[in-house]
């Protein structure tokens, strides 16, 4: 039978199990995600990993103090988890693991006196739906545009408000003009799309993105994009709010400039 164990990652076994799929050091996106992770864990950031001696490393579950988290909402005395996935082989999907991961971290979240936990959800590529938190008993207690969702699951009634930091129209001016693409090394798979982007604006549309890496959690909780850690912004409208390939951004600016 294949044991699946879930495994404390930390800074001295993180190149063993890898991190959102990622283990060779050498892919781009990689060594970015693991340095990012270094700095976090003096925050409180916490991985665990699902693992399996046979099939190797199959999920994971990131998430730390709510005061640091990089998804512009408040949520101090909360736990919040910045993503959770299970099966990256398809035998390993629908099988109860993901709800091990969550229950881990509300294990966690309960030993360290929180007010609970809170995530922010989306349906679609790079972000969990609701589904398994709705299970766990979370709520939706916010919402922000296009279709983003904040839910909280409370230890205590009485416990604070967790709500989005709003004033998005606000944040978007400062990116009114122009190609700006904002990005984080939280998510490693922005890397490399985000080169690829870079080239086609200037080879294909004849523009020189700015492009801005977030250095800390209090930039990501001021993003225009309930994401946090990466959006697209053109001329003052989101075209994007997750990680897209340059056939999608291409498709993206194609229907813009018609």
């Amino acid at each position: 039978m294949n044991q699946m164990n879930i495994i404390d990652t930390n800074s001295d076994n993180i190149l063993k199990y890898g991190i959102c799929g990622y283990k060779n050091i050498k892919r781009a996106g990689f060594p970015e995600k693991v340095g990012w992770l270094k700095e976090r864990f003096a925050e409180g950031l916490k991985i665990k990993t699902l693992y399996s001696a046979e099939d190797g490393t199959q999920g994971m579950i990131e998430y730390l103090p709510g005061e640091y988290c990089w998804r512009p909402v408040e949520a101090a005395g909360y736990t919040f988890i910045h993503c959770i996935f299970s099966g990256f082989k398809r035998c390993f999907k629908n099988k109860g693991y993901g709800s091990r991961l969550l229950d881990a971290c509300l294990k966690d979240a309960k030993k360290e006196k929180q007010y609970g936990v809170a995530v922010v959800t989306r349906k679609g590529s790079f972000m969990v739906d609701s589904r398994i938190f709705l299970k766990h008993e979370f709520e939706v207690v916010d919402t922000a545009p296009p279709d983003f969702e904040l839910l909280v699951k409370r230890f205590k009634k009485n416990a604070p408000a967790v709500r989005f930091k709003s004033n998005w129209h606000e944040r978007l001016e400062r990116y009114k003009n122009g190609l700006t693409i904002i990005r984080s090394d939280q998510c490693p798979y922005s890397v490399k799309n985000v080169n690829e982007i870079c080239g086609t604006a200037q080879e294909k549309f004849r523009i020189k993105p700015r492009v801005i890496s977030l250095k800390d959690f209090k930039e990501a909780q001021n993003s225009p994009c309930a994401f946090g850690t990466f959006c697209i912004v053109y001329n003052g409208k989101i075209i994007a709010e997750h990680p897209i390939s340059k056939g999608r951004f291409t498709n993206i600016m194609n229907k813009l400039s018609k």
